[in-house]
């Protein structure tokens, strides 16, 4: 399993933080970037994944090799649900085999609200927080803002930006597509919330983990 804490190297993480900053000096709005090992750990996709790899192994040596006996292929089967189960637990790109991708986006987009509340980006002046989290087992990002931000910026507007990162991170290049599109959505900000003269900066600027 990918650990989110070493996702991005230090030098990655100092070029998101400058990034951050640069686009909060333009804009009254709080830009946060999270990362997590995983939205969820999917117990009934490393289930389905000891069934049906572990039970066709299973099938298949009991048919070659043990004349299709009933009383082997049942201990073999067992022992390949539980090894098989306990492999996707670990491999990440097994496991997603076996999740639907909606059952992905949804549990991405939950966990990134949870976020959102764990880290406080719902207490800012004037509403006005804006959430990077990307989800590494999934593949997938999602850009969630507080209710100042969507009175100007449809969440739709927000995801298209989140789909930029995510095929960023599948080609190798995850720190310059999110700090590309840190900046994109930075401009955005600005155009509807430019900063003020009393604006303070209200959230860290470093690379979140959790």
């Amino acid at each position: 399993m990918i650990k989110a804490e070493t996702f991005f190297t230090e030098a990655e993480r100092q070029q998101i933080a400058a990034t951050i900053a640069g686009v909060e000096k333009k804009t009254s709005g709080e830009v946060a970037a999270m990362v997590v090992a995983t939205s969820d750990t999917y117990p009934e996709a490393a289930l389905l994944a000891g069934l049906t790899i572990g039970g066709l192994a299973a099938l298949v040596v009991t048919d070659l090799f043990l004349a299709d006996s009933l009383g082997w292929f049942l201990p073999l089967m067992a022992v390949g649900i539980i090894g098989i189960s306990g492999l996707a637990r670990i491999l990440p790109p097994l496991l997603r085999l076996f999740i639907p991708d909606s059952r992905r986006e949804t549990r991405v987009a939950e966990r990134a609200l949870r976020a959102f509340y764990e880290k406080n980006l719902h207490t800012t002046r004037d509403n006005t927080g804006v959430l990077f989290f990307i989800s590494l087992l999934e593949r997938k990002v999602w850009i969630l803002a507080d209710r100042g931000i969507y009175r100007k910026i449809s969440q739709e507007s927000l995801l298209a930006h989140a789909n930029h990162i995510a095929t960023g991170i599948k080609q190798g290049s995850a720190c310059p597509a999110l700090c590309q599109e840190i900046e994109a959505v930075g401009l955005i900000l600005a155009r509807h919330f430019p900063i003020k003269a009393d604006d303070t900066n209200e959230l860290s600027n470093e690379v979140l983990t959790g």
